[in-house]
C-alpha cells in the first residue's frame, strides 16, 4: 500500500534489489549479535581473574623463610619431647625414692607443671614441697588439719575451695596441688622473698634458722639434677644435713 501511494519513492527498486538490502541488514544484525555475545563471553571468564592477578602482583612480597614453618614444628616437637623426657625421669625418681607407683608420681608431676605453668611458679618447687610435706600421700592428714599432698589446712582457706565445690575437694590432688601452689604464690608475691613465702606456708616465720626452708630448696636442688638443670655435685643451700621425713606442717 505504501508503495501504491508513494510510487516515485520505490522508483527504480527491484525486486531483487530489497531482497539484496535485507540480507545484508540481517547480516549485520548477525554479526553485531555474535559480537555482543563475544564481548559477554569474555567478560564473564576473564574479567574478574584480571584484577584478581593483578592485586596478587602488586602486593608485598613475603620475606619469611618458606621452611618457617616447618622449623616452628620441629622446634615444639623436640620442647615437647624433652618436657616428657623430664617428666618421666622425675617421676621414675620419685616413685623410687618415696615408694609410691610409678604411675601415680606420673600423674602428680604433671599436675605440678600443670599449675606452676598457670600460677607463674616453678613446678620444681611445687613438687619439692609435696614431697616434703606429705611424701605424695595425697591421704596425708596432719594433728593439726592439715591435709593432702600440699597439707593444706581447708578452714583458713574456704574460699580457695568454693570453686571446688568446698573443703571436701582437699583431698582431690589437682585441688590440693593447686591451691597449695596458690597460697605459696601468694606469700612469694606479698614478701618477694622465697624463703620467707616458704616459712609462712609451714607457719614458722620466727624459725631464725630456716629449716623448713633449707629442707624444700635442698629437695628441689636434687630435683634438678635429676632433670639435668644443675651439674651432679652442686653445693647443697646449707651444709647441715637434710631430714628426709615428710614434715608435719601445714599451710597457712
Amino acid at each position: 500500500m505504501l508503495a501504491k501511494s508513494c510510487p516515485r519513492l520505490f522508483q527504480g527498486w527491484g525486486a531483487g534489489k530489497l531482497a539484496h538490502q535485507a540480507r545484508k541488514s540481517i547480516s549485520v544484525l548477525v554479526l553485531l549479535a555474535s559480537l555482543t555475545a563475544l564481548v559477554l563471553i569474555l567478560e564473564d571468564q576473564y574479567w574478574n581473574y584480571i584484577p584478581h592477578n593483578l592485586n596478587a602482583w602488586t602486593a608485598p612480597l613475603d620475606n619469611s623463610e618458606p621452611n618457617q614453618g616447618t622449623t616452628g614444628n620441629t622446634r615444639a616437637s623436640v620442647a615437647t619431647g624433652a618436657k616428657e623426657s623430664h617428666h618421666r625421669v622425675l617421676a621414675e625418681f620419685l616413685a623410687k625414692k618415696y615408694s609410691v607407683s610409678r604411675e601415680v608420681t606420673g600423674d602428680l608431676v604433671q599436675m605440678a607443671y600443670s599449675a606452676g605453668h598457670r600460677l607463674g611458679l616453678d613446678p620444681l618447687l611445687i613438687i619439692a614441697v609435696m614431697a616434703i610435706e606429705s611424701g605424695f600421700n595425697p591421704i596425708a592428714e596432719s594433728v593439726s588439719g592439715a591435709k593432702g599432698l600440699m597439707q593444706v589446712i581447708p578452714k583458713y582457706h574456704a574460699d580457695k575451695f568454693e570453686e571446688f565445690g568446698g573443703e571436701k575437694a582437699v583431698f582431690d590432688p589437682r585441688v590440693n596441688i593447686l591451691i597449695g601452689s596458690r597460697i605459696l604464690k601468694e606469700y612469694l608475691d606479698r614478701t618477694g622473698s622465697l624463703r620467707v613465702a616458704l616459712q609462712m606456708y609451714v607457719g614458722a616465720v620466727d624459725d631464725e634458722q630456716d629449716l623448713y626452708t633449707t629442707r624444700v630448696l635442698n629437695e628441689k636442688l636434687r630435683l634438678q639434677r635429676v632433670v639435668g638443670q644443675i651439674p651432679p655435685r652442686a653445693t647443697r643451700t646449707n651444709s647441715s644435713p637434710v631430714e628426709e621425713a615428710p614434715s608435719q606442717s601445714s599451710a597457712l
